[in-house]
């Protein structure tokens, strides 16, 4: 009964081939959330491939309707040893976003685990292998090392949310969650998804920006007019459209609405983000570091700070350009904003500063749609789960971790974080270049195989800490 133990048999699944059939059997299953035909292959992994893992393990595990209606189910699992042991909540999602047939490199099939050799080594190429099958397939085989080395216990409690529609936008989540909160009560999260900061160096994170998508329109008449005879007498949307977005940020990137931008980054912050370096991973764009806030490092822009980013702007006919003053313009901007950010009710701040920003700078007549928001959260990095997650994590693999408050990008940890009421520890096991979400999408067997054994070593280390490990309040 050592920590060893645990992390040799984690590191035997992998070694044995066992890893690689469990996860070429998950990334078989054609679950894309985005396609309306795979409502029934949503369902099927929850009762196929993750009730019957988790039954070997000890937990009972029940399927329930999503509240929404027509989105997918949601898996609940249990595993309780003693009332009086700390309870970790699991997640992930087993949902990935379209396959991509016939646009990935050397013909690959996206339903098939494939190895092959890639820049930097060997790759294990899949449709949902990054983004998040290998991520919670590692955590269930993780616990199952934690019972075999201790002799069928964890020395903790044990629950699992899987939900199948994180790729749509975690449809009824948050409902869901609200209505199983005594179900899903527990003193910690600990989770996997998104990439670690580089494929070689360990990484946690505490919760992530919140994102908020804003629609820009401005319609001046129902027709286009000829530029030669109408040029220089009407206004043009497009002309004018660029100018108000020019009015809502730099040409640096800077946040030009007071409004939109986010407190002072606390010192705590501050310190975590002092040895992270963005960028330089095989793959990564060139940093552009003259861009966005200045006085900030890279690493506080994007993980402390707030972005607001075109994402789509348009007018007349790009592709075919023709001698006319277009009617109408639109853009699609995005803000990725940090904990502290003045969002109001619903992200109605938003827009009203947006509006307010607009019609002072004389930019009349612009509509702004109501934002899609998905909240910011951040962990105070200070946390006694933190702390025992970035000691465990050096401990057994002798790499310094590193330490995000946030992630840069963004998922559903709201719902874990202020609904829920948990502190967030989020340790990946992907990396940047894994072409998530695209053709080629990959993970690293390195990366998994470390995954595995380090993993375990944090699991058992929650056993043999249970004793002083904060509890939720009641």
């Amino acid at each position: 009964m050592t920590e060893a133990a645990a992390v040799a048999h984690a590191e035997s699944q992998f070694d044995s081939g066992a890893f690689f059939a469990t996860l070429a059997a998950r990334v078989a299953c054609r679950t894309e959330s985005q396609n309306p035909e795979r409502a029934e292959a949503l369902a099927a992994y929850l009762d196929g491939q993750i009730a019957p893992a988790l039954a070997a393990l000890g937990f009972r595990s029940t399927i329930h309707p999503n509240p929404e209606a027509g989105a997918p189910p949601f898996l609940i699992g249990e595993r309780l040893e003693d009332p009086a042991l700390p309870t970790v909540l699991f997640y992930g999602h087993g949902d990935v976003v379209r396959g991509h047939e016939g646009q990935w490199a050397e013909g690959r099939d996206p339903w098939t685990l494939t190895p092959a050799d890639g820049p930097g080594g060997a790759r294990w190429y899949g449709r949902g292998a990054a983004d998040n099958k290998a991520q919670h397939s590692i955590n269930i085989a993780a616990l199952a090392a934690v019972l075999a080395a201790r002799g069928g216990r964890l020395g903790f409690n044990a629950k699992w949310l899987v939900e199948m529609g994180e790729e749509t936008g975690s449809p009824g989540l948050a409902a869901f969650c609200a209505a199983q909160k005594q179900a899903l009560a527990a003193d910690v999260l600990i989770a996997s998804d998104g990439p670690r900061l580089r494929a070689d160096r360990p990484t946690v994170f505490l919760g992530s920006r919140g994102v908020a998508n804003v629609d820009l329109v401005l319609k001046e008449r129902d027709g286009g007019h000829h530029s030669g005879n109408w040029g220089g007498l009407l206004r043009n949307p497009g002309t004018v459209l660029a100018n108000a977005i020019a009015s809502l940020v730099d040409a640096q990137g800077g946040i030009r609405v007071q409004g939109l931008r986010p407190p002072p980054i606390p010192a705590s912050v501050r310190a975590a983000l002092a040895d992270i370096a963005v960028g330089g991973g095989p793959g990564d764009p060139d940093v552009d570091t003259a861009w966005g806030e200045p006085g900030l490092t890279p690493a506080e822009r994007v993980f402390g700070w707030n972005a607001l980013e075109v994402l789509a702007f348009g007018c007349g006919n790009p592709a075919q350009p023709v001698n006319a003053i277009p009617p109408a313009a639109r853009a699609t901007l995005q803000l990725r904003f940090v904990v502290g950010t003045d969002l109001g009710n619903g992200g109605q701040r938003i827009r009203q500063h947006i509006v307010a920003h607009l019609h002072d700078h004389g930019f009349h007549g612009v509509e702004v749609s109501e934002p899609v928001v998905m909240a910011a959260t951040r962990l105070d990095p200070d946390n006694a789960w933190v702390r025992l997650a970035m000691q465990s994590l050096q401990a057994s693999t002798g790499v310094k971790p590193a330490l995000l408050p946030n992630l840069g990008g963004s998922l559903p940890n709201d719902v874990f974080a202020d609904i829920l009421g948990l502190p967030t520890v989020w340790v990946p096991h992907s990396y940047p270049a894994c072409s998530q979400h695209a053709p080629n999408e990959h993970v690293l067997p390195a990366v998994l195989r470390q995954g595995l054994g380090m993993t375990a070593a944090l699991l058992w280390q929650v056993g043999e800490q249970a004793a002083v490990l904060p509890r939720r309040a009641g």
